[in-house]
């Protein structure tokens, strides 16, 4: 499938096949262009397909090394210390190329080519990717898989899948804007009903599991961290999440770091407030133990 497809790149549009790649769920020509359009994949598609539907029979020989014929077969050259005759495989009428591995007898026994599409290759490169024979019918097979489980999901048609899949993004940005402005407006209630308070505590702790870093700071923002130390996270209770800790400078610049190591994550931070990732929520209790025991042992001034 390779050697015909790089033959028929090359006598169509002249590109060159640079380098390929036989990997076990799909392949990969580099063709030495910058791009290639659309309609260019889809002609190199149906002529190779073509080829394949005449029954090309393909040969395969062997040329003493000095024989002068070799030099009218593709390649990039023999190595330096090769030794012995030189295998040419010979695809009648369309390509004669050097190559050492198994083939097929007859271009038929392909089947199919199937051309994916193309990737941005290196260099001013293209990257052609394929499938061939059997893994065309398994790719199809898949495929079908998915497209009946998505009829079910989506309750239409193949041909509505897109359309569905679109509107069901639109609701999720709706959703996902709704409920971020739910989270900033109980944000301002938490810390409101906080600032309420007859006693204020020096210590305020909170933690919920929906939740993002613009949450923790307007808690923070509405209650001021002046004179109280703030201790806020969110995400998962016992493993994942964020951490903010805020409050006095000096007391966040000595607390923040020995915080981070507590919930096995790391964080930094500036003008009393020190945030980060922690992967170790379930040690949350910790943390304000330590908390508790600073605001306890410091001065009064502080």
């Amino acid at each position: 499938g390779q050697h015909l497809i790089t033959a028929i790149a090359e006598q169509m549009f002249r590109f060159k096949t640079t380098s390929w790649e036989l990997g076990r769920q799909r392949s990969v020509i580099e063709l030495d262009t910058p791009s290639m359009t659309t309609e260019q994949v889809e002609a190199l598609e149906r002529s190779v397909n073509e080829k394949i539907r005449e029954r090309v029979p393909v040969t395969v020989r062997e040329l003493a090394a000095d024989d002068p014929e070799i030099e009218t077969v593709r390649s990039r050259g023999l190595p330096e210390d090769h030794i012995g005759p030189v295998r040419v495989i010979d695809i009648a009428g369309v390509d004669s190329n050097m190559c050492c591995g198994t083939h097929v007898s007859n271009l038929s026994d392909l089947q199919v080519i199937k051309l994916l599409g193309t990737e941005k290759g290196k260099k001013n490169k293209t990257n052609l990717v394929f499938l061939a024979g059997n893994r065309v019918l398994k790719s199809i097979k898949q495929s079908h898989s998915t497209e009946k489980a998505l009829t079910s999901l989506l309750k239409n048609g193949p041909g509505e899948h897109v359309e569905a899949v679109k509107r069901l993004q639109s609701s999720v940005k709706l959703l996902q804007k709704n409920n971020l402005n739910l989270l900033r407006d109980i944000a301002v209630l938490i810390a409101r009903d906080f600032k309420s308070r007859a006693v204020q505590r020096e210590l305020f702790v909170l933690h919920r599991k929906e939740g993002d870093s613009e949450f923790m700071n307007i808690i923070a923002n509405e209650i001021g961290t002046e004179e109280t130390l703030l201790f806020l996270t969110v995400g998962d209770e016992k493993e994942t999440g964020l951490f903010l800790l805020a409050g006095p400078v000096e007391a966040v610049e000595n607390l923040g770091p020995r915080v981070a190591e507590l919930l096995g994550g790391k964080g930094a931070g500036k003008r009393g407030r020190f945030q980060g990732k922690a992967t170790r929520m379930s040690w949350r209790g910790e943390v304000q133990a330590l908390l508790q025991e600073f605001i306890r042992h410091r001065s009064p001034k502080a």
